[in-house]
């Protein structure tokens, strides 16, 4: 086996859960999903689906009637896109390491802005690539971007930067200046753009409403920017499981995305497509619910956390996360294990996302029951002050 491969670090996210495995009592907080299942009608579109046989191959890129849904979708958020920019990806995590091997070769430099979600800095050095970080930092809570640091760092040099904006796990959101700044000086370097935009419809910020999203690449690139754009079902439409996901590209790169793809999963399963058409040609009436009770979710659960002795955080404008600092706890791991061996609550450790996240933790605020949120505060707290008064915990 490759020993690149061999290098490889477990997911830390589940090396806590699986310490939690078997335990009824847990309040589990710790994957980045929604315990809320697919609303009814998507799932009957891949039930009706496989009751009418669908059950063969298709096309590499996706269903045309798919790719034309997306596109229909994109168009709405960012301006005109056509279907032949589109394909249709095995879930986000696989259009992610699609565009990956696209583009880097063994050796390539690679930029990643840091803390992120381990597999957008896993990804590239499974292709062999060196890896940069560029951390964002944590000022009051929230965490922020040096963009002069980010554009010295990226040069000719460069084959890729990846940003994951709104951030897994910080929630961090780019601001419309940076990422003109950003492309403007990409274009200069001849640096592709390998943007994770999978939460830009879990957006808090200004402008909400039923299109809102965060600010993407897409509303100032040219199709033929050297810039791939990843997607997911999974969050905006509460379909994790189904494993759905696409990638927005330039027009001369469609076509070889489909030699790849034949080499990777051949295709995405037809049912799930059929169900992944209703999703987002009804998406009015799923993502703005989600959105709206997500919002509901981030502002009980933040307030209750910032009034905890030795809790540092801040609302984050996107993504379903928060993320905050125990401070007197470095061990990110250690303490999330703890926390679930004493106290019943299971959270992301820190340190999974970048090693300058150590002694934060990350709690997946997408609960249906709010109540869930308010109790797994309460467990916390308890645990808090069994430590400061040396009590059993």
């Amino acid at each position: 086996m490759r020993q690149t491969v061999l290098n490889l670090e477990a997911s830390r996210i589940r090396e806590v859960a699986n310490a939690g495995l078997g335990r009824d009592d847990v309040l589990a907080f710790w994957f980045g999903e929604s315990d809320e299942v697919t609303p009814d009608f998507i799932r009957e579109a891949a039930i009706e689906s496989l009751r009418a046989g669908e059950t063969f191959y298709a096309h590499n890129l996706g269903l045309p009637e798919l790719r034309e849904a997306i596109a229909a979708y994109t168009t709405r958020l960012h301006g005109r896109m056509d279907a032949g920019r589109i394909a249709v990806t095995s879930g986000g995590v696989n259009a992610l390491m699609l565009a990956v091997q696209a583009l880097v070769d063994a050796g390539d430099e690679v930029v990643a802005v840091t803390p992120v979600w381990p597999n957008l800095t896993a990804q590239p050095l499974i292709m062999g690539a060196r890896l940069r970080r560029v951390s964002l930092h944590p000022q009051g809570g929230a965490w922020r971007l040096d963009l002069q640091e980010l554009l010295d760092t990226v040069t000719p040099a460069t084959k890729l930067l990846v940003v994951n904006a709104p951030n897994n796990p910080t929630g961090w959101t780019l601001t419309r200046a940076e990422q003109q700044a950003i492309l403007d000086h990409c274009r200069r370097t001849g640096t592709w753009i390998l943007a994770d935009e999978v939460y830009e419809r879990l957006y808090y910020g200004a402008g909400a409403g039923p299109l809102a999203c965060a600010p993407s690449f897409l509303d100032i690139a040219a199709p033929e920017d050297r810039l791939v754009v990843a997607h997911s079902f999974s969050k905006s439409f509460l379909m994790t499981g189904w494993r759905m996901g696409w990638l927005v590209m330039p027009p001369a790169m469609t076509e070889h995305m489909g030699k790849l793809i034949e080499f990777n999963t051949s295709c995405a399963s037809v049912f799930v497509q059929r169900a992944a058409i209703a999703a987002i040609t009804r998406t009015d009436e799923v993502t703005p619910r989600v959105v709206a009770h997500l919002r509901h979710c981030r502002d009980t659960l933040v307030p209750l956390l910032q009034a905890l002795p030795g809790v540092e955080l801040a609302a984050a404008d996107g993504g379903m996360y928060a993320f905050f600092r125990l401070h007197g706890q470095a061990d990110s791991l250690a303490v999330a294990k703890r926390l679930v061996a004493e106290a019943g609550l299971g959270l992301a450790p820190g340190n999974a996302f970048a090693p300058e996240a150590q002694g934060w933790l990350r709690w997946c605020f997408a609960s249906r029951d709010v109540q869930r949120l308010r109790l797994g505060v309460e467990r916390l707290a308890g645990w808090l002050e069994g430590r400061q008064t040396g009590a059993p915990i």
